[in-house]
This record gives structure tokens, C-alpha cells and sequence, in this order.
């Protein structure tokens, strides 16, 4: 009998002359970036920085594509859309200190939003190590320790040949469901060093399939078969899985009504008769969905956005599928089902049994309309014009990045994002300057169709930088910025709780001229002609800029 662990892949003649007889001039970082093309790997991002530089320098020699964003918070965002865009992980190239710490807001993104960012961080010397105060440039006390409550695992490579396991560790755990952002250190002298090791050729880092429990999923189907007034809510897991077409036979096969958190925007089917879209910021859809018998929810925690601030109390049975163990039932007792989304809702599908409901598609209706009614007394004609004149505007298939911003809020309830995973956004940790950096790593993943970023002024000052990094490599990415002359959201939060905003003002420049400094063309819209506009800028080549000045208001909050 012949067990798996005796099985020993065995070099062939030519492989093991080519290890035998590595090429000259390679350093640890070659072991870096070989690991990294081995593991599939073909683009990555960073920031240079002194102690990094061996892994810089091993880039001229690999196949791998790099794109160097301004500030590594920016190149965080990059990779982090890049992530949830291919579904694969994206590589991040940062040095010790302050340019690796600059990056933590980005990763504390991609571990909300459950982006497979991989960042690779140097270190200082390997004789700095260890918690002393020896001076070293950029020393910490523990780097690590930094990093060890944002992302999902840290691993530590203190000699050359410790890299590639290292590495290929992390890989696995960034793709393990729940997808996460993962922290690898390796010193300055450990890539800077010579190296005879191999040239590291394929790598295996097979991520485990978090796969339900069969007795689980059995009592759930029971108890959607045999629910009265099912409902579904379908959270950002349904996207990463890409379980979409899982959920729309589920949901049909039940006749459930659906709504989609705003991390699962697309997931199904915005005008589909059992569709209640995104309004979860409405006491209408909260009242609904308190009223469900069996309320199945699908890759989300219910979180405070998601839960309508904390104040949705299901009154039914509540079944929760989803990856990350932590959130199961964090929030409300549940049937929980520690699972890849995409797994059981396969499971589901395979047996529940059919139910026949007349009634489930007039109760959406009835919730819409008093949604619509709602929203249509409170004067918002200029925020939805704007938002249709972007939908109009936008091909279906394009990616979309939205900022914290006004209008992005307005977008998480009342956009039709018409295709699984093409409408992201920072509400994971709520960080501005998120929009269009993303937009330029969602463009470096796939660069023949056009991306939007949507920022306010305030957000894309964050980020103004990554215009050179926008031009430099010519990526097809338009930025919508909306001009209200301050923090707008905080403006109205102060002045609905003080009477007064404070320090929510800004002078900002004239983001038309700055963009054209820098090469890309630009132009100041109203929002009569914002439809217009926006899409031809869409359509050309290479990145623009629409500025429009406007002062957006939100609808009235319903959880107060």
C-alpha cells in the first residue's frame, strides 16, 4: 500500500541541473519574488524603502509586474482591490517602520472586506531583532506586534531558506476562507545576503475548503422548507464565492425574498421580483425582515451597517452560514454554520424542498413602495438625479470604487450594482481615501475595461498623489470627485447633533487644473451634465478626472 506521505516528487535530470548550478547574482529577495511567481503570482505592489531594497532589486530579474503607488496606505487600497477583484492574492512590497505601519489602515480594510492582500515587510537587521534598543533605522520594539490584531496571520523568515515556506504559509491563509490579509517579515541582511539556494520553481499553497457539516445544513434545509415567510439576507461571502447563481436557484426554489447587505451588493438580481435590494438603512426592510419565520443569512455578521445600527431583533428562527468563525452568531443566536458560502449554500440547494408561495413577490413590492414613498418625501431630487446620471453612465461590467463619501452612502441602499463583485467600497473599517487607489489596482488586474473611483474632496486629498501613479502607468480609471467644501457627512452629522459643525471645512485646490498638471485630462460637470460627461471620460483611454461641485445631503436615518 503506497500512503500520501510516501509520495516523493522527484526531480527530473534537467531540474536538478538547474539547482545543482543557480544562476550568479541572486540575493534573498530573488527568493522572494521566485516564491512568489511560483506560487502564481504575476503582479505586485509596494513602496521601496531601505530595508526592502533586496527585494526591489530582485524584481528587474523576475516576470513579475509591479506597480508602485506614492503612500503605502495607497498601495494597500491598490492591492486590496486587486484582491477582491481576481479573487487571488495580491502581493504587497513595503519596508520597515513607518512605511510598513503606513499601510495598517489599508490591511485593517482587507480584513474587514476579507481581501487576500499578502504584504511582505522587511526588518531590521537580524542582530536588531528581539526587542532591544540598538538605534537602528526604523527599529520597533515588535513590528509584528503591530500588525498581529489587523491582519488574519503573521509569519517570520530569519534565514533564507525559511522563506519560501514562510512565504507560501501565508499565501495559503490569505486564501482560506474567510479571505484576509496576512503580514510576512523578513530581515534587511537576510535579503540583502547572496544566495546559492535554488532558483525556487512551482510552490503548493492549496487553501483548506471550509466545508459545512451535513447534520447542520439538514436542519436547515428542514426548517426553509417548512418556513412560512422565509427571507434571505446575502452578505459580502456570497460575492468572494462566487455563489451568486447558488443563491438566485436557492432563493427561487423557496420562493425567499432577498436583500443584499452593502459588502454583498450584486449578489443578486436588483429588479429579480423577490429582491428587496439594499435598503437595510430602512425601517421598512428591518420591519420585514424582523417578521420572517426562518431568516437564512448568507456570508455576513450583521454588523452595525448591516443590522440597521444595531436595532434589527429577528422575531423567527435565524440561520447564519459563514466563513469566519468569530462572527458566527456574534451578534444574534443562530443556527450556525461554520462554512464557504458558496458550499452550503450547494448543499441547501440539494435539499430543501421546493415551496410554492403566491404572496412573496407582492410583500417585496409593498416594502419598496413605502421605501420609495419615504425616500420621495424628504426633497432628494438632486442626490438621486446624480446617482442615476453615474448607473447611466457606467457600462454594466465596469468596477466601481466608492470613497466614504455622501454619495457613496446614498449608492450602498439605492445602486444597481447590475454584476456580482463590480461595486466595492471602505465600509469594511470606514477609511477614507480608499476609492481610487482601489480603482487603479482593480485597473492593473484588468486593464481593457474602465474602472471609476468615486471620492469627496475631502477624501481624495488622501490620495491626490496616485495621479502620477494613475499617469505613470497610463491605467484606464475615472475619478468622480464630489466637491462640497468639506467633510460633507461629518458636516451634517454636527450640525443634526450640536446645531453647529466644527473643523469639517476645507480649503481644497482646484482639482481640475491639479489633475491636468499631472497630465490627466479633467473636467468640472453639473449634475445636469454629469451623465454626459462621465461617460465619456469612461470611454477614453488612459485616467481622467470629473469634478462635481455639489452639496449632497442623506436621507433621514430610520434607527434613531
Amino acid at each position: 500500500m503506497t500512503h500520501d506521505h510516501d509520495l516523493v516528487l522527484r526531480p527530473t535530470e534537467a531540474q536538478t541541473a538547474a539547482a545543482l548550478n543557480p544562476p550568479a547574482g541572486r540575493n534573498g529577495g530573488d527568493l522572494v519574488v521566485e516564491t512568489l511567481a511560483g506560487l502564481g503570482a504575476t503582479t505586485v505592489f509596494g513602496l521601496p524603502g531601505q530595508h526592502a531594497l533586496g527585494m526591489f532589486d530582485a524584481l528587474r530579474r523576475s516576470s513579475l509586474s509591479y506597480v508602485g503607488l506614492r503612500v503605502e496606505n495607497n498601495a494597500g487600497f491598490a492591492a486590496d482591490a486587486y484582491g477582491r477583484i481576481t479573487g487571488e492574492v495580491a502581493p504587497l512590497l513595503l519596508s520597515t517602520g513607518p512605511g510598513a505601519l503606513m499601510a495598517l489602515a489599508a490591511l485593517q480594510e482587507s480584513a474587514a472586506a476579507s481581501a487576500p492582500v499578502l504584504a511582505i515587510g522587511s526588518q531590521v537587521p537580524t542582530a536588531g531583532l528581539g526587542g532591544g534598543r540598538h538605534g537602528y533605522l526604523h527599529e520597533l520594539r515588535d513590528q509584528q506586534a503591530s500588525f498581529r490584531d489587523v491582519v488574519k496571520s503573521v509569519h517570520t523568515a530569519r534565514t533564507q531558506s525559511q522563506i519560501p515556506s514562510a512565504i507560501a504559509a501565508a499565501w495559503e491563509s490569505a486564501l482560506t476562507a474567510p479571505h484576509g490579509p496576512v503580514w510576512v517579515e523578513i530581515p534587511q541582511d537576510v535579503l540583502l545576503a547572496p544566495t546559492t539556494l535554488p532558483v525556487v520553481t512551482a510552490m503548493d499553497a492549496t487553501p483548506h475548503e471550509v466545508v459545512p457539516r451535513p447534520e447542520l445544513t439538514a436542519v436547515a434545509a428542514h426548517l426553509l422548507s417548512g418556513a412560512a415567510r422565509p427571507a434571505i439576507i446575502a452578505g459580502g461571502g456570497v460575492v468572494r464565492s462566487d455563489a451568486s447563481g447558488k443563491l438566485l436557484a436557492l432563493a427561487e426554489k423557496l420562493n425567499a425574498p432577498v436583500v443584499t447587505t452593502f459588502g454583498g451588493k450584486g449578489a443578486f438580481p436588483w429588479e429579480h421580483p423577490l429582491s428587496l435590494q439594499s435598503w437595510l438603512e430602512d425601517r421598512h426592510t428591518t420591519d420585514f425582515l424582523e417578521s420572517a419565520d426562518v431568516l437564512l443569512v448568507v456570508g455576513s455578521g450583521l454588523g452595525e451597517l448591516s443590522s440597521n445600527y444595531h436595532t434589527f431583533a429577528p422575531r423567527g428562527r435565524v440561520i447564519q452560514i459563514e466563513a469566519d468563525a468569530g462572527k458566527l452568531e456574534s451578534n444574534h443566536p443562530a443556527l450556525g454554520i461554520h462554512a464557504d458560502a458558496r458550499l452550503a449554500l450547494s448543499a441547501l440547494l440539494e435539499t430543501v424542498e421546493e415551496r410554492e408561495d403566491d404572496t412573496a413577490a407582492a410583500s417585496v413590492r409593498t416594502v419598496l413602495d413605502r421605501v420609495r414613498a419615504r425616500i420621495a418625501a424628504q426633497e432628494l431630487t438632486l442626490e438621486q438625479q446624480v446617482l442615476a446620471s453615474v448607473r447611466e453612465a457606467l457600462p454594466d461590467d465596469a468596477p466601481s470604487f466608492w470613497d466614504m463619501t455622501i454619495l457613496a452612502y446614498w449608492a450602498w441602499s439605492a445602486f444597481d450594482a447590475r454584476h456580482p463583485n463590480t461595486m466595492h467600497s471602505a465600509q469594511g473599517a470606514g477609511g477614507l481615501g480608499y476609492g481610487f487607489p482601489a480603482a487603479l489596482g482593480a485597473a492593473a488586474a484588468d486593464p481593457t475595461r474602465p474602472v471609476l473611483a468615486v471620492s469627496g474632496d475631502g477624501g481624495a486629498m488622501y490620495s491626490i498623489a496616485e495621479l502620477a501613479t494613475a499617469r505613470q502607468y497610463d491605467l484606464p480609471v475615472t475619478w468622480l470627485i464630489v466637491d462640497d467644501g468639506g467633510y460633507g457627512i461629518l458636516r451634517e452629522y454636527m450640525q443634526d447633533t450640536f446645531g453647529e459643525a466644527t473643523a469639517t471645512e476645507l480649503s481644497r485646490p482646484d482639482f481640475v487644473a491639479l489633475a491636468e498638471s499631472f497630465g490627466v485630462p479633467a473636467v468640472r460637470t453639473t449634475p445636469q451634465s454629469l451623465a454626459e460627461d462621465l461617460a465619456k471620460s469612461l470611454t477614453e483611454p488612459g485616467p481622467s478626472v470629473v469634478v462635481l461641485p455639489a452639496v449632497l445631503r442623506m436621507f433621514a436615518p430610520t434607527h434613531l
